[in-house]
């Protein structure tokens, strides 16, 4: 059985994230989500519109999606450990190395891991920041 995991933050679902997890369980059998923690959200994107719990009972519910959970506060690599996967795949947007990830995954003891990254959506609807924009009148 190969164990994927993916993450991010997930506010408010649109259909590069949905895109995102179809790619991420196509690469195994099992497909594990770390939803980021409200506070990691706010210091790496933006304030979530939906507290993390919500988001990953929310997330939890798509279909491609085998079990949601939300992040640590801690070291990234922590959670790597619980859900031990055989791949990580990264969304597009997502500002992660590959090769740095790679190494870092490396000096951890965990570089059986493979890393891959998720293809852009050509309907993504430009993410959550421009949806939250359009829903107040911003276009």
């Amino acid at each position: 059985m190969t164990r994927v995991m993916a993450s991010g933050v997930f506010d408010l679902i649109h259909l590069g994230h949905i895109s995102y997890l179809e790619q991420a369980r196509s690469y195994g059998d099992e497909l594990v989500v770390v939803v980021a923690r409200d506070s990691t959200a706010e210091r790496r994107k933006h304030r979530p519109v939906n507290p993390d719990h919500v988001r990953a009972r929310i997330v939890g519910c798509l279909k491609p999606v085998d079990r949601a959970m939300v992040g640590g506060d801690g070291d990234m690599f922590d959670t790597v450990r619980e859900i031990q996967p055989d791949i990580i795949v990264l969304g597009f947007d997502q500002n992660f190395s590959e090769e740095e990830l790679r190494k870092q995954l490396e000096e951890r003891g965990l570089g059986h891991i493979k890393v891959v990254r998720a293809d852009e959506c050509a309907d993504d609807l430009n993410a959550t920041r421009r949806l939250i924009a359009k829903i107040r009148g911003g276009q």
